[in-house]
């Protein structure tokens, strides 16, 4: 069994990191292939391409410009230690233990608009681009043919190597799943749900995006901290106040409901 996050765009390069255990990525190769298209750009195109400020733009030009492989533990840094947006806040991989560490790498995948998919300790250069981005490849296509083959292929690989059973649990946003060809992969897909509501009015339940986002992480860390091997026991989930909710649920959708959400 395994599960998949989407990554985040805020990044941590500064803060001290908890292990010294790292990996290399699998498909650096196509990653270095998209840097060479990447750096063709000039910062006003980039802004362009992926909507964003020029201070951004700019920034991102200059990490294209400095990506250099191999990889070393010290410059780049474990995935999962580099993100720090709202999934990865829930997660909380900052407090793991070592055998939690050994423990993610077995059962947690990160898909990648540069580096197709990472293991949690697959080490990273700063980057942005996210799947959805309209460039075009050196192979004359879009990133999600350019990627979908490999990185199903991959997650394939991993799935029949990993405890428990053939299982891809989705915790990641449409925009990287869709990355996913789930006909090839030969594995069930579940994808958890979380419906908050305010105090104020309880049944109003629905999708807050950070808050989901946050809760996926969390369900993700809580797969890692509990050596989860089985797609039923996931009905077991109750951190941050979720109880799963069995009349919101189907098979492929296990539902969890918060009626007071976190401030």
């Amino acid at each position: 069994m395994l599960a998949v996050l989407s990554p985040a765009k805020s990044l941590d390069y500064d803060s001290k990191l908890p292990t010294k255990k790292y990996s290399e990525p699998r498909l650096l190769d196509g990653a270095e292939e998209l840097i060479d298209r990447l750096v063709e750009l000039s910062p006003a195109e980039i802004g362009k391409l992926m909507g964003i400020s020029d201070e951004l733009a700019g920034l991102n030009a200059e990490r294209y410009r400095e990506f250099s492989v191999p990889f070393e533990p010290g410059r780049e840094r474990p995935a999962v230690l580099a993100f720090n947006g709202d999934v990865y806040t829930g997660m909380q991989a900052r407090t793991f233990g070592e055998r939690d560490f050994t423990e993610a790498q077995k059962s947690v995948r990160i898909l990648s608009g540069l580096y197709g998919v990472l293991r949690p300790l697959d080490l990273m250069a700063p980057y942005r681009l996210e799947m959805g981005t309209k460039l075009r490849t050196p192979a004359g296509v879009g990133l999600y043919p350019y990627w979908t083959k490999r990185v199903t292929a991959l997650l394939a690989e991993d799935l029949a190597e990993s405890p428990g059973p053939s299982v891809l649990v989705n915790l990641a946003s449409n925009e990287y799943f869709s990355v996913v060809d789930t006909r090839a992969l030969g594995a069930k897909v579940i994808s958890p749900r979380f419906l908050d509501a305010p105090q104020s009015n309880p049944d109003d339940l629905k999708i807050i995006s950070f808050l989901a986002k946050q809760a996926r992480g969390s369900m993700a860390g809580w797969i890692v901290r509990n050596r989860i091997r089985s797609p039923r026991k996931l009905r077991e989930f109750d951190e941050h106040g979720y109880v799963y909710d069995e009349s919101r649920s189907t098979p492929t959708q296990p539902t969890f409901v918060r009626r007071r959400p976190a401030a």
